[in-house]
């Protein structure tokens, strides 16, 4: 094979690598990825010698509530995990057992990815917040739990002080809960679904009820694990430090290629 054949070759091998990467890094933003809805400050910083604004999102506070199980957890301790969050209380007569069958469907398909990828379901966990504590004790959920098929592991049911479960969902969360005050304790709740990404960031809110808000919840979740960390470095800047390895070994392997396609001399005898 002639020199030009086998540089042709070579450069072939290369240049598929290199669309890839210039792809791959330019393809990364393309996504339609879920936007996030409130922040607590902008900064003006400097970089590279440039003036650049960075927005500052805001991070719902913790809150530390009883699951079904009667144990304390808080949100502090699922840091890292894309969230799921509604509300509703067991004596719910209209929405809210759509509401929990729904939450329990979007269960079901994540721990079905989860078996397919042991990664996937640990990554996502779902919170119900019931909005009529005094009534949804720890007991009470676990049944409501147990009927719909609630998995402890991966979705709580919690319970706690009423005030503080509603400045949560008001101030935090933004979401409309408002007590009627009456006799039998009647609550006019939200039917929305709550997105917070592995920064605990509110990311989206879906019609609980809707199967088409459903299905978009369904795919944003993905998109949110996979989503990477605005500071992690692209491909090429995580190539920088074996680039010279790889230069040279490209360089090597021409001149290799070079000589080994060399025609022999023939000398006079």
């Amino acid at each position: 094979m002639s020199t030009k054949a086998l540089l042709a070759v070579a450069l072939a091998a290369l240049i598929p690598l290199i669309s890839f990467l210039v792809l791959r890094s330019a393809s990364e933003g393309a996504i339609d990825m879920p936007g996030r809805f409130f922040y607590d400050s902008v900064e003006v910083k400097m970089q590279d010698g440039k003036q650049v604004t960075d927005t500052i999102w805001h991070k719902v506070d913790n809150i530390s509530l009883t699951n079904q199980l009667g144990k304390s957890v808080s949100l502090d301790s699922l840091m890292g995990k894309v969230i799921v969050a509604d509300f509703f209380f067991t004596h719910c007569p209209n929405i809210c057992p759509a509401l929990t069958h729904n939450m329990k469907q979007l269960q079901d398909a994540i721990k079905q990815k989860g078996k397919a990828n042991i990664t996937a379901a640990p990554f996502v966990h779902f919170v119900s917040f019931t909005v009529d504590p005094a009534r949804d004790t720890a007991a009470a959920l676990k049944r409501y739990a147990d009927k719909f098929g609630a998995d402890p592991d991966i979705w709580w049911m919690l319970t706690g002080d009423k005030k503080k479960i509603y400045d949560f969902a008001l101030n935090e969360l933004k979401m409309g809960i408002a007590d009627s005050a009456t006799a039998d304790s009647t609550f006019i709740h939200t039917q929305k679904m709550v997105l917070l990404d592995k920064d605990h960031v509110v990311r989206g809110y879906y019609d609980g009820l809707d199967s088409t808000s459903l299905a978009k919840l369904a795919k944003d979740i993905v998109f949110i694990m996979l989503e990477k960390d605005k500071n992690s470095k692209s491909v090429f800047a995580q190539m920088i430090p074996v680039a010279p390895i790889l230069v040279f070994a490209i360089i090597a392997i021409v001149v290799v290629i070079y000589f080994l396609s060399r025609p022999n001399k023939k000398y006079p005898e």
